[in-house]
């Protein structure tokens, strides 16, 4: 696996670690994710908990950015209730996340070993969903 890494945006860290703060209340909400657009747009989002499945706070960011018109998201981090710090995501959203912005980078550990790598290193020898798209008509 290559590491390559980027510079961490900390104002982004900062930032979902804030909502999981104050907006992840109860089994519900447990997880926080800020997403910063090319445009310099900082979305949010939190995950919804539910015994069915639910989506993680990484997949709500998704809609969540579309619904706001930010279609370019270059770093999203995911961050814990209960001051668990920066979490990465799950397989599903690493897929989903490679498929809907490739080139994103997403932050990772914590302390000295928070780094920002880009998704398809998180991801190796994956599926790329988006080649396969066939074009609109």
């Amino acid at each position: 696996m290559n590491t390559s890494t980027h510079p961490v945006d900390h104002e982004l860290v900062e930032t979902a670690a804030h909502i999981a703060r104050t907006r992840c209340r109860g089994e519900n909400h447990t997880m926080a994710a800020a997403g910063r657009n090319r445009d310099g747009r900082i979305v949010t989002a939190v995950n919804a908990y539910h015994f069915t499945g639910g989506p993680c706070a990484e997949l709500v960011l998704i809609g969540a950015a579309a619904a706001q018109g930010a279609y370019d998201l270059v770093t999203i981090v995911a961050v814990g209730d209960r001051e668990r710090g920066v979490v990465p995501p799950c397989g599903r959203c690493r897929q989903a996340l490679l498929d809907y912005y490739p080139g994103v980078r997403v932050v990772v550990g914590n302390g000295d070993g928070r780094r920002a790598v880009p998704i398809a290193e998180l991801l190796p020898e994956s599926y790329v969903w988006a080649d396969h798209q066939t074009e609109p008509v």
